[in-house]
């Protein structure tokens, strides 16, 4: 119960710093996307910074003259609430940035990257202040307007939250003002003494509304309750100013520490999650987009409402009218617009991606649970969809065109990005695909999930493309989508190839020896097929830089483009043959064994364990295996499986000596034995084939040329039984250290 409570608990915090941290990235974009004019003057320019931070923003609502749709009627009333909202709020924002935009974006930055301590304790004293300058406000109002209501019914659009004449009036009034005195006090932590007196400096201008004093007298009462207010918090503030000072020297010095000790990357990324960046962005993203959607639908159903009155009857229909159901063509243009405006800097931007980055994070993990994958990497699709948005909104410039341009452009980078998914969606699917068939499991429940994707894979992008050319004109962007789309159904195609490949292998009962032959050849031709549209696409790219929307950022990407996507792949490819080729060639080199001398083996082959059917391959360390195993396993490395010494051996230096089998026995081919002299140093090879293993029959335990022909990596052996196998022979402790080292490499 208590883990539950702390686990809740850290939660919640979380929750909290995130939340915090919102409003610090709403005043950085605003300020980047606000432009100052010195004829309007601060109230002017804060309008902008307001207006942008609410999101209501030109490209947001169609104005008569640009715009013929259902919105176009709308951009007059949205424009009447901005002197309302810049009266609410206007001078609290003011006061925050001073009309700076250098220091609010480097205030609102040290703010971002506060600690979550020193960022709880920022916002404590920050909403302090707005509490007094609330109670403030409300004073001035109160003493100031003979019509108090008038200006609050205007100030709440029309929300009457208060009543409007009489005593109820005034106690309601002081009943607000007690809760900011109170809360006040409290975010100061103001002893008992000066907490009394906030609070009563807070209620006296109420009494001299209740006992009606003289206008003027009202109005003086007003302002030194503030004045004496302002003062008590800016003492409290300039007590707090050594500590803010400290707290941002101490942000400071950590910065320096990693950025000098793990360097610039580490440091990043230590801040990436530190404040919960991505988080930040999507709840940025989320709000803003929320903000505009009630707005735009209030705005319309406002214009509904009056044009249905103005005309005295039903316009779009009995419910439409009333202003509470949006029609189609509105739901459409709607959607347009939050589009449009959720992509108008590179904040905007960031959000959207980190938006995309969750949605595509959940796809993968839905995508893996379904098929019965584990694997870690798998998941990367929260990370590389985001970043591939990034870079294509960067690449095309997607936040700088304009409205309509901008909405063109993003549904053509969705459709880029939604080809890329689905690239990584069968990177998930095929090792899946393989390990099923190679390990020839039978059950069909674990095989449906898995070729149900990658039948989608292969209809998605044909059902894609089909669209796309239904609707669109070829150009350079629709022939990079289709090209994707190809290559995808190619790869599909590849892995169900190889799937039923090796599916037909299980269900065999002998040995297929082309098998790998045959799943070289299907990949291959798909590798090299991938490869040619990787360079059809590099010139499609250079063909849109030169003649349609050249950038440095796109100049980049196709660098890169062509060194992952055709030098690393031609290199990779073309290693992958020149190894199947040398593998070829030292099979082709090692002896072989055929009909009485498999008998006299009797051993298995160590890679399969299976029986030696019709031939073997003996390596130069006297080891035996499948000609097509030992192939397979030279494919990886040039080294025996079983002792890790070196396969392949020229024939003037290839040792002569006895041959040794898997299990300790020995044997020789006809041709080797008959071209071994009688007086060899390294012995003569002994013909019986002793059934309990040890040495050769007239080999010395004392030569020096004795090697350890027992091989003893499937046999365990105690350190007092090492002096007793191999003929008591002695074992150098040198070949033992050599042996464990590369049996663990």
């Amino acid at each position: 119960m208590a883990s539950t409570q702390l686990r809740l608990g850290q939660q919640a915090l979380a929750v909290l710093d995130v939340a915090l941290r919102v409003p610090c990235i709403f005043i950085i974009d605003a300020i980047f996307n606000s432009y100052y004019d010195p004829g309007s003057g601060w109230a002017g320019a804060m309008g902008k910074v307001l207006v942008r931070v609410m999101g209501v923003v030109s490209n947001s609502v169609s104005t008569p003259e640009s715009n013929s749709g259902p919105l176009s009627n709308c951009g007059g009333h949205l424009g009447s609430l901005v002197p309302a909202c810049q009266k609410i709020l206007l001078y609290p924002c003011y006061l925050l940035l001073n009309s700076y935009q250098n220091q609010g974006i480097l205030i609102s930055s040290m703010v971002l990257l506060l600690s979550q301590k020193a960022l709880f304790k920022f916002y404590t004293l920050f909403f302090a202040v707005l509490l007094g300058m609330a109670a403030v406000l409300i004073n001035y109002y109160a003493t100031s307007h003979i019509d108090f209501y008038s200006a609050y019914y205007k100030a709440a659009l029309g929300f009457r939250l208060l009543p409007r004449n009489g005593p109820t009036l005034w106690l309601g009034m002081a009943a607000v003002q007690l809760v900011f005195g109170v809360g006040y006090v409290f975010l100061l932590n103001l002893q008992s003494v000066f907490a009394a007196l906030v609070v009563l400096d807070i209620m006296i201008p109420l009494w001299g509304l209740m006992i009606e004093l003289p206008a003027d007298v009202r109005q003086l009462v007003a302002v030194f309750s503030g004045l004496a207010l302002a003062l008590n918090t800016a003492v409290c503030l300039a007590m707090r100013l050594k500590w803010f000072y400290y707290s941002c020297r101490y942000v400071y010095l950590l910065v320096r520490h990693m950025y000098r000790i793990y360097g610039l990357q580490l440091l990043l990324e230590d801040t990436w999650k530190r404040i919960r960046f991505p988080d930040v962005l999507r709840v940025f993203w989320l709000t803003r987009v929320t903000a505009q959607a009630l707005i735009l639908v209030y705005v319309v159903r406002a214009v509904r409402r009056e044009s249905g009155d103005a005309t005295g009857g039903v316009t779009d229909g009995g419910s439409d009218s009333q202003g509470y159901l949006l029609s189609w063509d509105v739901f459409w243009d709607l959607t347009s617009n939050l589009i449009i405006s959720g992509c108008d800097s590179t904040l905007t931007v960031l959000g959207m991606s980190a938006v995309i980055s969750s949605v595509a994070h959940y796809l993968g993990l839905s995508i893996l649970a379904f098929i019965g994958s584990t694997e870690e990497e798998d998941k990367r699709l929260g990370f590389v969809a985001p970043v591939l948005f990034f870079i294509l909104a960067l690449q095309t410039g997607l936040s700088s065109l304009d409205p309509e341009e901008r909405l063109v452009r993003l549904s053509r980078n969705m459709c880029l990005l939604l080809t890329a998914i689905l690239h990584f969606i069968h990177g998930m699917t095929d090792p899946v695909l393989m390990s099923l068939s190679a390990s020839h499991v039978s059950s069909f429940r674990r095989h449906f999930p898995v070729l149900l994707v990658s039948s989608a894979l292969f209809v998605l992008p044909v059902v894609l493309s089909y669209a796309l050319w239904h609707h669109y004109a070829l150009n350079t962007w629709l022939f990079a989508v289709t090209a994707f789309c190809v290559e995808l159904c190619l790869k599909v195609v590849v892995s169900l190839t190889v799937y039923g490949l090796f599916m037909v292998d299980g269900f065999s009962n002998v040995l297929w020896e082309k098998l790998d032959d045959y799943v070289y050849y299907v990949r291959s031709s798909g590798n090299i097929i991938e490869f040619l549209f990787g360079v059809i696409m590099f010139g499609n790219g250079a063909y849109t830089m030169m003649f349609e929307s050249g950038s440095k950022i796109r100049a980049c990407m196709m660098c890169l483009h062509a060194y992952f996507n055709i030098y690393l792949q031609a290199k990779n490819g073309w290693k992958t043959f020149i190894n199947r080729r040398t593998a070829v060639k030292k099979i082709n080199s090692l002896p072989e064994m055929r009909g009485d001398q498999l008998r006299d083996i009797e051993d298995v082959c160590a890679i399969c364990y299976q029986e030696f059917a019709t031939s073997a391959r003996i390596t130069p360390c006297h080891h035996y295996f499948h000609a097509l195993c030992l192939r397979k396993w030279l494919y990886i490395q040039d080294t025996c499986p079983m002792c890790h010494q070196r396969v392949y051996v020229e024939d003037e230096s290839r040792d002569r000596a006895a041959f040794s089998n898997n299990n300790g026995g020995y044997a020789a081919p006809q041709d080797v034995a008959a071209e071994a002299p009688g007086g060899d140093d390294h012995g003569q090879v002994d013909a019986e084939l002793p059934g309990e293993g040890g040495a050769a029959g007239g080999q010395a335990a004392g030569e020096p040329d004795n090697e350890l022909l027992e091989d003893n990596d499937s046999i365990e052996y105690d350190e007092d039984e090492w002096g007793t196998q191999n003929g008591n022979a002695h074992i150098e402790e040198d070949y033992i250290n050599d042996d464990t080292d590369s049996t663990e490499d």
